[in-house]
């Protein structure tokens, strides 16, 4: 049965099973790019999207749980060629190695500031704790994640 959901602010229909993962929908039936595979488990936040705004591991949310609601990916946050306040400060904090956790990363920023303008130290380590950056650049993801926080109240770049 076809499902129908938003993606990224575009209506999107897609006829897969209703167990289907979401992470394979974005990827495979709508070539939706950032969201990765990392674990399959919920264990290490690769594939987060934001569903109804709420950080979602799309490995293990299948398709029928999102129909009807809006799904925001990485490439559904810049605003032209403007980046969104956490993409700009994790290029400034320079907060990602191979880049494979990154897009995670950015979208567990982003719920995070929608939920607490202006985090501190502990709760950015807290909310992006179920997140795992193979590299060990997390000093870096706080330290863009208190950068965009800045961004966002109109701080100019360093």
């Amino acid at each position: 049965m076809p499902v129908s959901f938003t993606v990224n602010g575009t209506r999107r229909q897609v006829d897969a099973p209703a167990d289907t993962p979401l992470l394979y929908v974005l990827r495979n039936d709508l070539q939706v790019g950032s969201p990765q595979f990392g674990c399959g488990l919920s264990q290490c936040g690769a594939c987060s999207v934001l569903v109804d705004g709420k950080r979602t591991f799309s490995c293990s949310t299948i398709v029928r749980e999102i129909a009807g609601k809006k799904i925001r990916t990485v490439e559904g946050l810049a605003s032209g060629d403007t980046l969104h306040p956490v993409q700009q400060a994790f290029l400034e904090e320079g907060a990602y190695q191979c880049g494979y956790c990154t897009a995670g990363m950015i979208m567990g920023g982003v719920s995070l500031l929608e939920r607490e303008r202006n985090p501190t130290e502990e709760q950015i380590r807290d909310w992006m704790n179920p997140q795992v950056c193979r590299c060990c650049t997390y000093p870096k993801i706080v330290a863009a994640i208190r950068r965009a926080a800045e961004l966002s109240a109109g701080g100019k770049a360093s």
